[in-house]
């Protein structure tokens, strides 16, 4: 396996978190280890549905090499961007269980760019797949399942 500070997947699960550790044995600040549940939860949403995607509808990693299939059953029946939900919920994990200025930086400093990305790879999924996609996006949200999607809400008003 190599590792490449390029790669958001290392940065997201490794030296991120390798740089807060360093953080908080300078500070010397506790860690509040059930908090790192949430972190190992994210890794496993992300590898999960990378692995789904990939079985399912080719392609990967990321939108370098695209998927041949649209893939919506699974993890992304209920949310259209489960890999990159995994890495906020690892960035929320590690900012909730050190508390520490760097960890909740990087969390907060993720989230708008996490949206721009995935909404980036949904013009270019949209590109390649047309109304299945558009369908899809008006039946899945992009983030949190159970919050409606924009298209639905615009439909009721």
């Amino acid at each position: 396996m190599r590792l490449s500070l390029t790669s958001t997947s290392t940065r997201t699960f490794v030296l991120w978190p390798a740089c807060v550790a360093v953080e908080q044995r300078l500070a010397r600040r506790p860690v509040r280890p059930g908090w790192l549940l949430l972190l190992a939860l994210g890794y496993g949403t992300y590898r999960g549905a990378g692995a789904y995607r990939t079985h399912h509808g080719g392609g990967g990693p990321g939108m370098s090499n695209p998927p041949a299939a649209l893939v919506t059953s699974g993890v992304y029946a209920y949310t259209r961007n489960p890999m990159y939900l995994g890495h906020q919920l690892a960035l929320a994990g590690l900012a909730l269980a050190t508390r520490s200025p760097l960890a909740m930086a990087l969390f907060a400093g993720h989230l708008p760019w996490f949206d721009a990305r995935a909404r980036d790879d949904e013009a270019a999924l949209q590109a390649r797949f047309g109304a299945v996609y558009q369908r899809y996006q008006r039946q899945v949200p992009r983030w949190l399942p159970g919050l409606p999607t924009r298209a639905a809400a615009q439909e009721n008003g």
